[in-house]
């Protein structure tokens, strides 16, 4: 996507139990992808390590690409393009919200899929790890 618009973020496919973890930021009612956005001149993989040590205080380990991901932008102006570099990886410590993570939750495809509220782009990270027989 080349719109100066574009939103891009890495995200973590990280896995308990046949659950993929989600994020919900403070002030936010849609769980995400835990990661968050590229900064200029940093790889998607760089911004993943930083990000999930910013909201999960915990390093990424074992980082494997899953996929890009693109989509429209949940909560952001009709047309907004999300695009999500998302990694599979475990994590070296138990996930712990930060202060601009209100609450993280693990969920299957379907579980997710009942919120009220949801992120076009996580759900399809959810659709394409289902496919994998990853989560349930």
């Amino acid at each position: 996507m080349n719109d100066e618009r574009l939103i891009r973020t890495a995200g973590l496919a990280y896995v308990r139990d046949r659950r993929m973890i989600q994020a919900r930021s403070v002030g936010k009612s849609a769980f995400y992808m835990a990661g968050g956005k590229i900064d200029p001149g940093e790889t998607a993989e760089q911004a993943l390590h930083r990000e999930i040590r910013e909201e999960l205080d915990a390093a990424v380990i074992d980082v494997r690409l899953l996929g890009v991901f693109e989509c429209g932008a949940w909560g952001h102006p009709e047309g907004t393009p999300l695009e999500i570099t998302c990694f599979l990886a475990d994590l070296s410590d138990d996930p712990t919200p930060t202060s601009e993570i209100a609450e993280i939750r693990y969920f299957t495809r379907d579980e997710y899929a009942a919120m009220p509220d949801v992120a076009p782009g996580s759900l399809m990270v959810f659709d394409r790890m289902k496919a994998l027989d990853l989560i349930d």
